[in-house]
């Protein structure tokens, strides 16, 4: 009969995430996992499989537990043009206020993907297609009800969308200089006949 786990799985995986958002996968030593988690290294290949096994795990519980459940939030409280200008404007404000400028764990995983990786790969696409699922969504709501006007067909402004996003996570991690990020929003969301960035929360 095998043995309960004697951890608390969603700390050990905040842990371990926060780790590798902050040095990618390839800058995190098994040492480090160790470390952080507080496990031993055969406790972590036996819950876990190996360092990759774990990321993946690391990886999905930090874009459900960060991303969407903020999308979730913005969408069921906002309008949809609104929830795009909000969703904007947190990740400024987030990535202003993190001192080790980490950007987006997604976005860096999408960065230091490999070729000869595919799981690893899928997995990182499946969740952008999400994220332009939820631009998508909201274009197409906000022209439905009037409250965006029609400048683009939305499926192309859910693209556009994704990409300033990457650029801006990008941004974030090596100048994150408020006028900066917004720079690189705002005439995007007025071009597309989105609400403004919301002021400072």
């Amino acid at each position: 009969m095998a043995r309960p786990r004697e951890f608390n799985e969603e700390q050990v995986l905040e842990a371990a995430g926060d780790a590798f958002w902050a040095r990618g996968y390839e800058g995190t030593s098994t040492r480090e996992l160790v470390r952080v988690t507080g496990l031993t290294q055969p406790s972590l290949y036996n819950a876990f499989g190996d360092k990759r096994g774990l990321f993946l795990r690391a990886f999905k519980y930090y874009v459900d537990h960060n991303l969407w459940q903020r999308i979730a939030r913005l969408e069921s409280t906002l309008t949809p043009g609104a929830a795009i200008a909000a969703f904007f404007g947190e990740i400024i404000e987030r990535s202003l206020s993190d001192p080790l400028q980490r950007g987006c764990m997604l976005v860096n995983s999408a960065l230091e993907a490999t070729s000869d990786d595919v799981e690893f790969r899928k997995a990182v696409a499946s969740e952008l297609t999400q994220l332009r699922a939820f631009f998508l969504r909201c274009m197409a709501a906000g022209h439905k009800s009037g409250e965006t006007p029609v400048t683009v067909p939305p499926e192309d402004a859910a693209t556009q969308l994704l990409a300033i996003l990457l650029g801006l996570r990008v941004l974030a991690r090596v100048n994150p200089r408020r006028a900066l990020l917004k720079g690189s929003v705002a005439p995007a969301l007025a071009l597309l006949g989105l609400p403004p960035l919301p002021g400072r929360t």
